[in-house]
């Protein structure tokens, strides 16, 4: 942790202890995901953050954001989308600011691996310290039922698991860290991953519930709907229990709710805590507190689902918080 994200926190505890809960407590934006694109060569059907728009802020009014959020103690940037890699000019700049200029301790990136290509990472790798995939099944047929495959193609959704493990070899040639990202969904919930995840080794391996989001996955006016793909707590358990060997890192429907700071294409931050996506002001035009405090984020269940890890790749062991 950064001298100046120390010094907010005593500050915070401070106010705290001196005034109780009536002052209103500034909230340090640690680990921010910049959903800079909605758009997605994939068509995943319980995806929760969808194509509703196709809006990208030019790169510089992005820089000025990310200036602001480091300002305001942010540690690890993590891009997603829609599929990031298809901007990958856009974020490799973004990325190379990020580690150069802002000197962010970390920088992240979770795409579906099917466009990441070598020579970005021979001329962005550097700024890089992890790259997730998300990887639902390593079954062909149960990738197709989900949609994770390219869209308007006859794929058979073969290639994904063949992508994953390329991310993976990728990865290892550049010293990134590679992770896996897993929605536990009724199409995959009875599957066993364990060989394959014992083979591609991540250095973390996230297991999630399927959420439905109002707007998103849910509801009259989203673009999808993934109450088919819904499991119930015991299902998702199970899929833990069976793979437990594989030190999985749960996020159930409860935690990932608000425990995520969630920055969108016009850099709003979007309050997930009662089941939809509302969004703040912009932090180009009110700033960060003013718009944290529309954020829904719950810092409490941030640091209960092990929202901070090793992250940099220059660390040589797990971070004691």
């Amino acid at each position: 942790m950064t001298l100046s994200t120390v010094l907010v926190y005593l500050v915070n505890w401070i106010r705290r202890i001196i005034f109780g809960y009536l002052a209103p407590v500034h909230v340090v934006p640690l680990s921010v995901n910049y959903h800079f694109t909605r758009k997605c060569n994939y068509a995943c059907g319980f995806c929760f953050h969808t194509s509703k728009t196709s809006f990208m802020l030019p790169l510089e009014k992005a820089k000025r954001g990310l200036y602001l959020l480091k300002e305001a103690g942010m540690e690890k940037l993590n891009f997603s989308g829609g599929e990031p890699f298809l901007q990958p000019k856009f974020m490799g700049e973004l990325a190379r600011y990020a580690k150069e200029e802002l000197e962010l301790p970390s920088v992240s990136i979770v795409c579906n691996g099917s466009l990441l290509k070598e020579f970005w990472l021979k001329k962005y790798g550097k700024y890089i310290d992890i790259i997730a995939v998300s990887c639902d099944s390593f079954s062909a047929s149960t990738n197709k039922e989900i949609g994770r495959a390219p869209q308007n193609t006859t794929s058979d959704g073969s290639a994904h698991a063949e992508n994953v493990f390329q991310v993976a070899r990728l990865c290892d040639r550049y010293g990134i860290l590679f992770k896996i990202n897993t929605v536990v969904n009724s199409k995959n919930v009875d599957e066993d991953m364990n060989e394959s995840i014992s083979a591609l080794r991540p250095s973390r391996w996230k297991v999630f519930q399927c959420l439905q989001v109002e707007g998103e996955n849910a509801g009259s006016d989203a673009l999808r709907s993934a109450q088919e793909f819904v499991v119930t707590d015991d299902q998702f358990d199970a899929f833990l229990q069976r793979h437990k060997q594989r030190n999985p890192v749960p996020e159930s429907n409860e935690l990932m709710r608000s425990s995520y700071i969630i920055l969108d294409e016009y850099m709003r931050f979007l309050d997930c805590a009662e089941g939809a996506k509302e969004p703040s002001k912009s932090i180009l035009d009110v700033g960060v507190d003013a718009a944290m405090g529309k954020s829904g984020f719950d810092e409490t269940a941030f640091f209960k689902r092990g929202g901070k890890y090793k992250w940099s790749k220059t660390m040589n062991s797990d971070l004691d918080w």
